[in-house]
């Protein structure tokens, strides 16, 4: 063991020592910090100005700084993009940003003109236009258009990039806005079609109308020309429940409008509103709605139930549902290293996009005429991520995207017939060919075999060496797979450095039970996987703790914080972005209250005991040895609280700690609104990441 580890060892014994020391302290520990909550504080934004005078000449003077700023900016202005799209009728919809359109163009083209190497497209929205015309700081919100003509639409315009929008009717036809149309002022709204003068929306309309986290409690049936607060009233769930909103399951002539009452983050009652009436949904309130195929309902499972095994999905004929007499049958389940990432249907058939061992597998599944299934893989190379796109009951025709570390994107169009055809590729955005991936298991704490990905030089000598980039998510059942960025490419593998993906419990890598397996108490899991990952790459002589840095964000941010202040010993560079990180007060702050279902009710003097274990917040202590982190945050960001990241700074520079601090005045929880904001956050976390760890 060198000095420096020993050292750090014996750092991280007085942190562990301290921290559970002080678990007996009672839950109303001063907080000097809690004016930072303040988001728009005069006092807290000179704070934030201060800090980032303090951090940014520090960053930006590393050699490397402005070369890696142009190296983002280049990716991201290039024409040389895929377009995503949504299909809706005759045309492909796309949302574009480059340099002269930072804030983008909204446009339209057919299929046909899609394929060509050089599509026409027709501007239907210029948002750089609009928000000069405005003097507004437009960012684009989203858009629900009204089937099946998809001519009349309700766009959401964001202010800096925040969750809330303002909501506008807009005629694609017209290409603007339309006159005494649908308007809702900036909040967290849901809006639903149902037909094209009537919607069911939820909005901010004062006292009651929002939950604790800050989105609807109630739905009210609006009709044109009508005030929205004279709108008549559907359904309402009370303030500690998390939202509610309506959707439309839609299958060929068959609609279902179904208000979803989401009691906790994973929880929620879904009634289908029919003639005026609600008829409640008799499916278990932690299943997912996978989607309506020949007036079949189609629910994925998160619990066994009735015989059926957690992670499976399962169908019935939506009128026995309703009518309560449904007999469901299974569809297809995964085994103990496999998880169900995606269910879509089509006209003819259901598409299952499959994890196994977090490596990908499409297959289609065609109904015969004897009850059973026909299964048919669509041919893709399983080393890569595919993600279904533009699947639809109206077509049998869908398209697919995949790509890996070292794969840039290729778009497919997948025929009936399951033929693909490349119709958009990406070009390589940097030389890959030095570069191999590897998979590798570590051993948690309590066994558990955890898979993580390394993308690093085919001939680099495991010496302990190599600048080492960890990063994992770990949380809220979202998978991480591998994906080709050019900013890993140019700014990390070129440099020399190492990236390494974690598949950490808490994840949905295996299905419900991995998300479930870090749930609540269990919390700990994800980091002592994420542990035995670091240990791992130190073991096996990839880096050492002198090489290896954490990246993560939101609660990955969460996730890098509790890591750094568990086992400072292990790692010499730390990212937070937009994180969580004071677990006494998350669900006081913005959206944190729909969070509990996840990380518990630190209101609950039990539940707080526990969560006290790895609040970075109330972890992190003088006279402890902890690198120099990083934390960024946003000002605009209404999902996480900026807080998170000023108070950890401000509580650290005053234990004598020295950190970097970055805030972006805008951005919303991506902590960026335009594309030279995303190349400058990605250049200073690239040039801090080198200057810690080469």
């Amino acid at each position: 063991m060198t000095q420096r580890l020993l050292a750090k060892t014996q750092t991280f014994a007085l942190a562990a020592a301290m921290s559970f020391g002080m678990l007996a302290q009672t839950q109303t520990q001063a907080d000097d910090f809690m004016w930072l909550e303040e988001v728009e504080g005069e006092a807290a934004l000179a704070w934030v100005e201060e800090q980032n005078a303090r951090s940014l000449p520090q960053i930006q003077s590393h050699p490397s700084y402005q070369q890696l700023y142009e190296n983002s900016l280049e990716v991201l202005n290039s024409d040389a993009r895929i377009p995503g799209f949504s299909r809706r009728g005759d045309y492909l919809y796309n949302l574009w940003r480059d340099a002269e359109h930072v804030r983008g163009l909204y446009r339209r083209t057919t299929l046909a003109e899609y394929r060509t190497d050089a599509p026409r497209w027709e501007t239907v929205l210029d948002l750089d236009k609009l928000a000069a015309d405005e003097g507004e700081n437009w960012t684009w919100g989203g858009i629900n258009c009204l089937y099946p003509d998809y001519d009349r639409c309700l766009l959401s315009l964001s202010i800096a990039g925040s969750d809330a929008a303002v909501v506008r009717e807009f005629s694609i036809a017209d290409k603007s806005f339309v006159d005494g149309g649908f308007v809702l002022p900036e909040a967290k709204s849901r809006v639903n079609w149902l037909d094209e003068n009537t919607v069911i929306v939820g909005t901010d309309t004062g006292a009651g109308s929002m939950t604790d986290s800050g989105y609807p409690a109630q739905l009210r049936v609006w009709q044109r020309g009508q005030a929205i607060e004279t709108a008549t009233p559907l359904y309402s769930t009370p303030a500690d429940s998390v939202s509610v909103y309506s959707f439309t399951l839609r299958d060929g002539e068959n609609a279902y409008p179904v208000i979803n009452e989401s009691l906790t983050f994973y929880t929620s009652d879904r009634y289908v509103f029919r003639g005026g009436d609600l008829t409640l949904l008799p499916i278990p309130n932690d299943a997912g709605i996978a989607g309506l195929f020949r007036n079949n309902l189609y629910i994925d499972l998160k619990s066994d139930w009735q015989g059926f095994p957690q992670g499976a999905v399962v169908y019935a004929p939506m009128d026995d549902v309703l009518a309560g007499e449904a007999q469901f049958r299974l569809f297809v389940h995964p085994d103990e290293r496999s998880a169900i990432l995606d269910v879509q249907m089509t006209a003819d058939a259901i598409l299952v996009n499959w994890l196994d061992n977090v490596r990908g597998r499409l297959d289609r599944y065609t109904p015969q005429a004897n009850g059973d299934w026909q299964r048919e893989t669509v041919a893709f190379d399983p080393n890569g991520s595919i993600s279904i796109q533009n699947a639809s009951h109206l077509n049998n025709d869908f398209f697919v995207s995949y790509n890996s570390f070292l794969e840039p994107t290729t778009l497919y169009h997948v025929d009936n017939d399951l033929a693909t055809t490349a119709i958009k590729q990406l070009p390589a955005m940097f030389d890959a060919s030095p570069f191999e991936t590897r998979q590798y298991m570590a051993t948690s704490a309590d066994g558990t075999q955890i898979p993580y990905f390394v993308v690093m030089a085919r001939d680099a000598r495991l010496d302990g060496s190599h600048p080492t980039q960890l990063y994992a998510y770990g949380g809220f059942e979202i998978s991480y797979r591998p994906t080709y960025s050019a900013s890993i490419g140019r700014n990390w593998l070129h440099q020399g450095g190492v990236y390494v993906l974690a598949n950490i419990r808490g994840g949905g890598e295996f299905g419900p039970r991995w998300h479930q397996a870090a749930l609540l108490k269990n919390r700990h899991k994800a980091y002592e996987d994420f542990e035995a990952v670091a240990e791992d790459l130190i073991a096996r002589g990839i880096t050492s703790p002198e090489h290896l840095g954490i990246r993560g964000g939101s609660n990955g941010g969460l996730l890098v914080g509790a890591a750094v202040t568990r086992r400072p010993d292990l790692y010499n560079a730390v990212v937070s972005q937009v994180p969580l990180l004071d677990m006494q007060r998350y669900n006081k702050l913005l959206a944190g209250a729909s969070w509990m279902g996840e990380y518990g009710n630190p209101d609950e003097e039990d539940m707080w005991a526990y969560i006290r274990s790895y609040s970075p917040y109330h972890n992190v202590h003088e006279g402890v040895d902890y690198p120099k982190i990083f934390f960024t945050t946003s000002t605009r960001d209404d999902r996480v609280h900026p807080a998170h990241a000023r108070k950890m700074v401000a509580k650290m520079t005053d234990m004598g700690h020295d950190v970097l601090y970055y805030e972006n005045t805008e951005g919303g929880h991506s902590g960026a609104a335009n594309n030279e904001q995303r190349a400058q956050l990605d250049a200073l976390i690239y040039a801090y990441l080198l200057e810690r760890l080469q």
